[in-house]
Parts: structure tokens; sequence; C-alpha cells
């Protein structure tokens, strides 16, 4: 495991994992160009859900690279990469389970989205998470959870419009889940080391 460890604090692969977090930030800002231009304005920060999670992670590499913690960044960043990235991959699944189809960009979709999920979950020893960066992480995620649900700006897929209301209910437990995996790795993990 020692050549995990010093892999993931190499420079040059923090810097591969940059770069290729700020091309899928940008793609994935691109990728709702459509929607963010009929959101109303006090919504848009709530919109991109997968970008600004993989802005997180770009800020917390950012911080890494310059021997630094940018430690609310981290909690949020693991919080939503693992929920966002879940979330990608169960809905093109379900669109797979609903029409029997799926192409190329649904399987990039899932590879990509499973990739975030990951990568936060990968950067755990390197986070220096506290309770009260947890608790602001969690009322974004289930703020954002409630933009989505209960003021329908939640990301577009036409073949799910039928299951708005289960996939909302999905989606808060599934905020839950990754606000517990969040406070558990980090920080119980961190008291229980001290005692």
């Amino acid at each position: 495991m020692a050549w995990l460890w010093y892999t993931l604090k190499d420079k040059r692969f923090l810097t591969l994992l940059l770069i290729v977090n700020i091309l899928g930030t940008i793609y994935g800002y691109i990728w709702y160009g459509s929607q963010l231009a009929e959101t109303p304005k006090k919504f848009l920060l709530f919109v991109p859900d997968s970008p600004t999670a993989s802005l997180f992670f770009v800020i917390v590499l950012i911080g890494l690279l310059l021997g630094k913690h940018f430690s609310l960044f981290e909690a949020l960043a693991m919080i939503t990469l693992f929920k966002y990235g879940i979330w990608a991959v169960v809905m093109n699944v379900l669109v797979y389970v609903l029409t029997g189809y799926i192409d190329w960009m649904m399987l990039m979709l899932m590879a990509s989205h499973a990739a975030m999920a990951f990568q936060g979950l990968l950067y755990v020893p390197f986070y220096r998470i506290k309770l009260w960066h947890v608790a602001v992480a969690a009322v974004w995620a289930v703020h954002n959870d409630i933009i989505d649900y209960v003021f329908s700006m939640m990301p577009r897929y036409s073949m799910l419009n039928a299951y708005m209301s289960e996939i909302g209910y999905f989606t808060f437990w599934l905020s839950i889940l990754s606000i517990f995996i969040t406070y558990w790795f980090t920080v119980r993990a961190s008291s229980k080391k001290q005692l």
C-alpha cells in the first residue's frame, strides 16, 4: 500500500488529477448549459450538481499541491462527489432498465461519475475535516435536494419524469448516506486515533 500512498501524494499525479477534474468541470457546466439558460438566477448555484462537486475537488487538489488544507471544501467535495457520482450511475442504469437503450454517452457518464465517487473517497487519509465542516456541507447537500425536488431544478432526464417523487426520495437518502460516510471516515476516524 506504500506505493498507493506515494502515488496519491505525488505532485505529478495530483497535477494530472487536477487537469482531468478541471476539464470534467468545464464539460459538466457546458452539459448543463441549456438548463442553466432557463434557470431563475436565484437557483443558478444549485443546478449544476456534478460539475460543482468536481469544482469543490479542484479546490481540494489545489490545496494539496500547495501543501494546504481547505477543509470545508474537502467536506463539500467528499459528500457531493460520492452523492452525485452514485446518483448519475443509478439514473443511467434506471434509464436503461426502463428503455432498454444505452449508448456511449451514457456509458461515459456512468464511468466518469463512478470515478468521481471513487476519487472523493480515495483521498480520505489526506483530509482534515472537522464536525463543523461536515455540518455545513450537510446543509448544502440537503438544501440542494430541496432546490432540486421542491422547486423542480433537478437534472433533466425526460425518460424519468414520471418517477421524480421516487427519485427525490432516493436522492435525499443518498445525501444522508454521503454525509454519514464523510463523518464516519473523517471526523469519527480522527477522534478514534486521538484516543
